[in-house]
């Protein structure tokens, strides 16, 4: 069961087949089915998927009343047609939560307060040796301390 990956034409092209002869995923009105599955794809689909595309700007409709549609939101491979693998367990994670090639943000923001307190400390340290000169541009190195 499933629809494939949602982000590709092929799994549009599944849930448009789908849609052909439905208003909605499950059921008679527009439910939490609707929003997991609008929630996977990333913008509307083309019109060359007629039956997507309208079952798109219908359930957009609800934005603001989708947390109280009816039903349970279950995981997307439990919506749509049997017969389609599902591959959503790969799809349901960002691209790049795979590897953080630069860190989180908690050890980016203490790398800078480290820094900064670093810099700060440098900074009166030089200001002890050398007064308030170096801000004038007045110190000129000799070759050594």
């Amino acid at each position: 069961m499933g629809f494939g990956d949602l982000k590709t034409p092929g799994g549009l092209k599944v849930l448009n087949d789908f849609l052909a002869d439905k208003s909605y995923i499950e059921g008679w009105v527009p439910s939490q089915a609707d929003v997991a599955v609008f929630d996977a794809i990333p913008s509307a689909p083309s019109t060359v998927q007629c039956h997507a595309l309208r079952w798109y700007n219908h359930i957009k409709s609800f934005q603001n009343q989708k947390g109280s549609l009816p039903g349970v939101k279950k995981p997307l491979g439990q919506y749509g047609p049997s017969g389609v693998a599902d591959n959503t367990a790969t799809d349901s994670k960002d691209d790049d939560d795979d590897m953080d090639l630069f860190g989180s943000d908690d050890e980016v923001t203490a790398s800078c307060f480290e820094f900064n307190s670093t810099l700060l400390i440098l900074t009166s340290q030089w200001t002890a040796c050398f007064g308030d000169s170096v801000s004038a541009g007045r110190v000129h190195y000799s070759g050594g301390w």
